[in-house]
């Protein structure tokens, strides 16, 4: 009995060894895929099914993306075990060989699939399946590029994460004029998540024309509510109102009904301040309509990500 042997007998019955011995590995995508459950019954069925249909997805985009049809392997060019693992370790173990064909193979284990850090074994699928299919080696950047493209929805998830890095001050990918670009960009057509529509938050305030020349000459902004008074005593106030409600519905727009109602609803008072007929509870009345469409709009968001990030 070899030494793995042995620790094996002695870490587990002659019932579980069999078990696992037997355990049937999962072949997908035309036999590039193929998943080993080394695991007990129970975690194979709650974990080696979804791993396979995950692997299986994220390839099956990468074939679509080069625009062929899947090849046939009689052979796995990514082999995916499942560990027996119950603990909370992340780590997904890549080891790239060469099989006696000469073919590649990449073998990844997840020693503990319960934990498993899901976005690197993504990375590093695509990269076995770049190896296996077009004989390419790529890196990290390079694989997270063209995951990106073949998928539009994690292409989003990391445009949306490298804005929320670049607020932060933190390192990114883009220049500050790319990053500025991307920051005014529609990232994902009528649809706002919960950061587009902080952001369009951020744009409800007034500003005078020059910063050396301050509104009723100490406020260099003002809220919309604050501005309401203000406008009574300097009448640049209702100009940069009429500036700011043009810009507001370009802010809004592309992003969803909800937020797209919100954006006219301040458009609207703007309009109104700058006009300075309607005033007191009138105008007041306004401002209090657009900021419940804009709570509707960031309730709407909010729920729109949670079920995003449940799928």
């Amino acid at each position: 009995m070899t030494l793995c042997a042995a620790i094996l007998a002695g870490a587990l019955t002659r019932a579980e060894i069999i078990d696992r011995f037997k355990a049937p590995a999962m072949v997908k995508v035309s036999g590039l895929v193929q998943v080993v459950g080394d695991c007990p019954a129970d975690m194979r069925r709650e974990f080696q099914g979804p791993i396979a249909v995950f692997a299986a997805g994220v390839c099956k985009k990468l074939y679509l993306a080069d625009r062929r049809q899947p090849a046939v392997f009689k052979e796995p060019g990514i082999s995916i075990y499942v560990g027996d693992g119950r603990t909370n370790d992340t780590s997904v173990v890549v080891k790239t060989e060469r099989r006696e064909s000469g073919e590649p193979v990449t073998r990844i284990r997840l020693p503990s699939p319960a934990t498993s850090d899901l976005d690197r074994l993504r990375i590093e699928i695509v990269k076995a399946y770049a190896l296996a299919v077009n004989g390419e080696t790529l890196d990290d950047a390079r694989a997270g590029a063209v995951l990106r493209a073949a998928d539009p929805d994690l292409k989003d998830d990391w445009e949306y994460a490298q804005i929320d890095r670049w607020l932060k001050g933190e390192k990114v990918d883009r220049d500050d004029e790319g990053m500025l670009r991307l920051f005014r960009a529609v990232i994902t057509p009528g649809v706002a998540r919960e950061s587009d529509v902080l952001r369009f938050a951020s744009r409800l305030r007034l500003y005078p024309h020059s910063f050396d020349m301050p509104f009723a000459g100490r406020f260099h902004d003002c809220t919309f509510k604050d501005a309401m008074a203000l406008a009574k005593t300097d009448p640049r106030i209702r100009f940069a109102a009429l500036a700011k409600s043009r810009e507001i519905v370009l802010a809004g727009c592309g992003r969803g009904e909800e937020l797209a109602a919100a954006a006219e609803a301040y458009s609207k008072f703007l309009f109104e301040l700058s006009r300075g007929v309607v005033e007191g509870k009138e105008l007041s009345a306004l401002l209090e309509d657009a900021d419940m469409k804009f709570e509707i709009a960031l309730e709407s968001a909010r729920k729109g990500d949670e079920e995003r990030n449940a799928q």
